[in-house]
């Protein structure tokens, strides 16, 4: 029977578009139109989507199975607790370490270690049940047959980059959808948590995160908010995140100002040499993905107008892991996101 579900299964898939990029925060996507704005020109404007949905999750209390799951692919019904799990987005990975749930399969993105650095650094009591994932492949083409071998009792996946083969997977175990992209991580981790039966504990931390971020802000009562500004170099790109993004939506928390150039209700803007000045505030974090000498950050932050930046000149620039902050969207990345603006901006 097992024979049968996984030929199936690998003829179904090759009838599917190869899948794209999900489960990063690369934030090339609007926010989640459960949110109630998409920007925070009003102070009672959240970015992003701050709980589930209407009408999704399963309504159950913690550790109750079955329950039947609405999420962003339909609705899911989840028979017991679920055992083996596979993980097709990095964030959904940090998600499910974060409640203690340890997959037993896991997707890599493009450039990337199965198990990202920061992973690693933050989870070291799981180092060995971590070497031990099975790789699933890229998430762009997931390894259909690795992850049905595993014969998982749930996947986690995102919209953004798994829904054409939602149907697919679908056929291998329960399967549940989250929408995917920086700005949605908080929707994103209750409705990972509902699947896990453990979403009063997903609400606690997003709780204890939203009140560290809120004290952040509140240290600059007598001084008035920093301005804050977000960059991203790739090979051939450079970027400034707005509101709406992962790290965006964590300054917005922490109530810190952004600068009149990162004031757009997108997640992300390209800007050219000429234009980088609207990079700069009185702080500027900022990753890398690509330092090689003929790579966008090695020509920008060489350029006379980057180096002539207040930021830089009062030496306000930090440089930030890609990963975390800018490509991956989960709660303990969002964790390192504000440790490291408390570390810069209470220094």
């Amino acid at each position: 029977m097992k024979r049968l579900l996984l030929a199936t299964t690998i003829a179904a898939v090759t009838a599917l578009t190869t899948v794209a990029c999900g489960g990063t925060a690369e934030q090339t996507a609007t926010p989640s139109t459960a949110s109630t704005s998409v920007t925070a020109d009003a102070a009672t404007d959240a970015p992003g989507p701050t709980g589930i949905p209407d009408g999704m999750g399963s309504g159950a209390a913690d550790g109750v199975f079955p329950r039947t799951v609405g999420h962003f692919g339909g609705s899911t019904e989840i028979p017991a607790e679920p055992k083996k799990i596979v993980v097709i987005a990095t964030g959904q990975l940090d998600a499910a370490l974060t409640l203690g749930v340890v997959p037993t399969g896991v997707a890599y993105g493009d450039g990337a270690a199965l198990v990202p650095d920061y992973i690693s650094f933050s989870f070291p009591q799981y180092a060995d049940r971590m070497s031990q994932f099975v790789d699933v492949g890229n998430r762009q083409e997931v390894d259909i047959e690795a992850i049905a071998a595993i014969e998982p009792d749930l996947i986690l996946a995102n919209k953004t980059g798994s829904e054409d083969i939602y149907p697919t997977l679908s056929t291998i175990a329960p399967t549940v959808l989250t929408e995917g992209t920086g700005v949605n991580w908080k929707q994103d981790f209750l409705l990972l948590a509902d699947a896990l039966g453990r979403t009063e504990q997903a609400q606690t931390f997003i709780d204890s995160f939203t009140s560290d971020a809120a004290a952040l802000g509140g240290s600059f009562a007598d001084t008035g908010a920093p301005t804050v500004s977000f960059v991203r170099f790739t090979a051939d790109r450079a970027r400034v995140f707005g509101i709406p993004s992962f790290a965006g939506y964590i300054a917005w928390d922490a109530g810190l100002a952004r600068p009149d150039s990162q004031q757009f209700d997108k997640t992300s803007q390209d800007f050219s040499e000429e234009e980088i000045q609207l990079a700069n505030a009185d702080w500027v974090f900022v990753s890398s993905q690509d330092a090689g000498a003929d790579s966008s950050a090695a020509s920008y932050t060489t350029n006379p107008l980057w180096t002539g930046m207040s930021a830089a000149t009062e030496n306000h620039i930090v440089r930030v892991d890609d990963d975390p902050w800018y490509l991956n969207a989960g709660p303990t990345a969002a964790t390192i996101v504000l440790d490291g603006l408390k570390s810069a901006l209470q220094s």
